[in-house]
């Protein structure tokens, strides 16, 4: 019994101690709490400040009633919780999140087609098709806002710059911006993996975060911005979810004005937002997404195009970000050209514009070591000695000089491009075994295997020397071996270079084509047909074949490309080897 009563009086003393040590240390914290109260009301920093200022941002603001109700369930939480909470902190950045939004901010609009011709004309040359677009969307609205009619969410348009780099897309934003008088907001797709860049990380995980969109409406400061899609081809997927899935709600004018961030978790509107997208190639969009774009293509430049961008915008900048006034360096339109042709090869002009800083950063030398006031003229020799000897060659007259070469047109992440087909023959044990080499894609490879089952098919009518394919094996090869390449648009290119290989007919060095074949040898549509014959026209050939089907394609042509080539719809690869293959009378022997 003693013993017991031992025990029992032990277990009470630890109990009564346990209580007296978490009294005492309850009673210590509430007084360094107070002092540190008192210290912060000293400050201008207590916490009822901060809630009395976000209740006045969240009663002043615009917010819809629904979103600030929320905010205000969230600020009485907030006000409820102590200091040393963890989930203070929380709510409050949430809070000073949702006040962020600049909800009822509107930038005044000015809706005048006129002006926004005049702004996008003085911007950029070139480029009609989207300052027409852009001039119509602005009618458009100034007649439904001038009419009274309501306007439709639904209605919005979602515009999508599609071409190679350097051409002036991502700039075309800024100057729709400019023109309209609303905000510009930039956002870079390009690597994004994580859906959560688009909705947001929910309020759950650490360190979460608003989406882009929202973080680019703050930035804006208003609710109808120019936010600018750049990049948008470069989107990924990986374990963290699909951003392009997120972008489906993001970019469909019947869904957006209920969009919600998964951090802020309230709808905000953004069906006055005017998304304008920015691509290099369309097919890694997937088609989902890109159902909901209006595509607009950006073809690239001609010749002509690129000189007078270099003349009146490149040059008078490079002339301010090299420090030199304006006539100090003089260049003449034909020495413009000589440059775009001899030491640039690209659809837009951001390699231009970087060769001519080159050539002005070796005048402003000249010039700061000169007496002042002296006028540089820019000759051959000075663009010689700055730009060094010529990069760019035109190389189909020495390509196609022996048979068994054909030059194909095809369209690359970076504009049209001009492909030489090679193919050989070599003696082997086999019969017709076909080698490809040239990092070809699948469909590219089935092309090959067309063309060479089409010449083999019809020998004779080809005039193919009988025994031809006997023992014999081919290789066909399409430089640059690094560069991946696919589409079925080679295939009268590679079934021209079979038949010159096994006729002894070389190909005219002149003559570019593109098209698809079938085993029946009908030349199938393509796509690029303007890319492709703005390629063919700055390597110099004359002419270009292409499928009777493309022949409406044609208009899209620049008018000055058409007057200096000649285009050849045709239907048969028969029609193609009559028009491509030098005459048999001058054929070389295999």
């Amino acid at each position: 019994m003693q013993r017991e009563r031992l025990a029992e009086l032990q277990v009470r003393k630890r109990i009564r101690d346990d209580v007296e040590e978490g009294a005492a240390a309850q009673q210590r914290e509430y007084v360094l709490r107070k002092q540190l109260e008192s210290i912060r009301r000293e400050l201008g920093e207590d916490d009822a400040s901060v809630a009395d200022e976000l209740r006045e941002q969240i009663e002043n603001g615009s917010m819809p009633d629904d979103v600030s109700e929320h905010a205000m369930r969230e600020l009485s939480r907030l006000e409820r919780m102590g200091d040393a909470s963890g989930e203070a902190q929380m709510v409050r950045n949430y809070l000073e999140w949702i006040v962020a939004v600049p909800w009822g901010e509107r930038s005044d609009e000015r809706l005048d087609p006129i002006h926004t011709r005049e702004i996008l004309d003085v911007d950029h040359a070139g480029l009609e098709d989207v300052k027409d677009r852009i001039v119509e969307y602005v009618a458009v609205r100034k007649l439904r806002e001038s009419r009274g009619i309501e306007a439709d969410a639904k209605a919005g348009a979602i515009l999508t710059l599609i071409g190679p780099p350097g051409t002036g897309k991502t700039s075309i934003g800024e100057s729709i911006a400019r023109s309209m008088g609303r905000e510009f907001v930039r956002m870079s797709l390009g690597g994004v993996r994580d859906e959560a860049e688009i909705r947001g990380h929910r309020r759950t995980y650490i360190g979460a975060l608003p989406g882009r969109l929202v973080r680019a409406l703050r930035d804006a400061g208003t609710m109808n911005p120019v936010i600018l899609l750049d990049e948008i081809d470069k989107v990924g997927a990986d374990w963290r979810g699909d951003p392009s899935s997120a972008l489906l709600e993001v970019l469909d004018p019947a869904q957006n004005s209920t969009f919600r961030d998964h951090y802020l978790d309230v709808e905000i509107d953004l069906s006055d937002v005017i998304f304008i997208a920015t691509a290099n190639s369309a097919e890694p969009i997937p088609g989902p997404l890109l159902d909901r774009m209006e595509v607009i293509p950006f073809d690239g430049y001609t010749v002509a195009e690129k000189t007078a961008i270099a003349r009146d915008y490149l040059w008078p900048r490079q002339l301010e970000r090299n420090g030199l006034r304006e006539g100090e360096a003089t260049i003449s339109d034909e020495l413009l050209e000589t440059v775009i042709r001899e030491y640039t090869r690209e659809a837009g002009v951001r390699n231009l514009e970087r060769e001519l800083g080159t050539l002005l950063r070796k005048t402003a030398t000249g010039v700061a070591t000169a007496d002042d006031g002296k006028t540089v003229e820019i000759t051959l020799e000075v663009i010689r000695e700055a730009l060094g000897r010529q990069k760019v060659f035109p190389e189909a007259a020495a390509r196609t000089a022996v048979p068994g070469v054909a030059t194909g047109l095809a369209v690359t992440g970076a504009g049209g491009d001009v492909l030489f087909v090679e193919a050989s023959a070599m003696d082997a044990s086999g019969s017709g075994a076909l080698t490809l080499t040239g990092q070809l894609g699948d469909v590219m490879k089935e092309s090959a295997r067309i063309a060479l089952t089409y010449v083999r098919a019809h020998a004779e009518e080809l005039g193919i020397p009988e025994g031809a394919f006997e023992k014999r094996e081919f290789h066909v090869h399409v430089p640059a071996g690094a560069t991946p390449k696919d589409g079925p648009s080679a295939g009268i290119a590679m079934t021209t270079a079979l038949a010159s290989l096994l006729t002894g007919r070389a190909v005219r060095h002149d003559v570019g084509m593109t098209g698809e074949i079938t085993l029946q040898g009908r030349v199938l549509p393509i796509g690029g047909l303007k890319q492709k014959a703005l390629a063919a026209h700055a390597a110099g050939l004359t002419d270009v074949i292409l499928p009777e089907r493309n022949r409406g394609d044609l208009d899209d042509i620049p008018e000055e490309v058409r007057e200096q080539m000649n285009f050849h719809p045709v239907m048969t690869i028969d029609e193609v080897l009559e028009l491509a293959l030098e005459p048999a009378v001058k054929a070389a022997k295999i």
